[in-house]
């Protein structure tokens, strides 16, 4: 399997994270990868990330947000997912890039969704048509998950779910 780096920027283009995941499917428009979560274990708004948690990451050429969607480290079971409004990734052989927006969507296991950063993305500084797609991200992930939620009664996730977010 190979593996690619994700690389995390700011508005500024200044990089936040960097971290190594391996492909799980590849498209002209959007790459599938898995990931291990390598920071401390910290706890967003209820949902715990942990030190070692898996992560199947969907990044997309022409969205404007990707999906993380959060496993478990010790038994796998679902966490939930974190989802970047960002610009378009740009994806090549060795490197996933994007840079974030500051707005996020947090979906947990049993559909409830919770929008963070707010205050942080109505400070960017970033042109009226680049807020407007972002905004325009935000609730194209929402209705996803409503619709998710409505059509899929199961609390795990494998490779059947991918047609979802692809």
């Amino acid at each position: 399997m190979a593996s690619i780096f994700v690389r995390k920027l700011n508005i500024f283009g200044e990089e936040m994270w960097r971290y190594r995941g391996e492909v799980l499917e590849r498209r002209d428009d959007s790459l599938v990868l898995k990931a291990t979560f390598d920071r401390d274990d910290i706890n967003i708004s209820g949902m715990s990330l942990c030190r070692g948690d898996h992560f199947i990451e969907w990044y997309y050429s022409d969205r404007w947000y990707n999906i993380n969607e959060i496993h478990n480290r010790d038994d796998g079971s679902l966490r939930g997912w974190y989802c970047n409004i960002a610009t378009p990734a740009k994806i090549d052989d060795e490197f996933v890039v994007f840079q974030d927006l500051a707005l996020d969507l947090l979906v947990f296991p049993d559909g409830r969704q919770l929008v963070l950063d707010e205050d942080e993305f109505e400070a960017l500084t970033i042109s009226p048509e680049i807020r407007e797609k972002a905004l325009k991200a935000l609730n194209t992930l929402k209705n996803i998950f409503k619709e998710k939620e409505s059509t899929e009664k199961s609390n795990t996730l494998g490779s059947q779910y991918y047609a979802i977010f692809l």
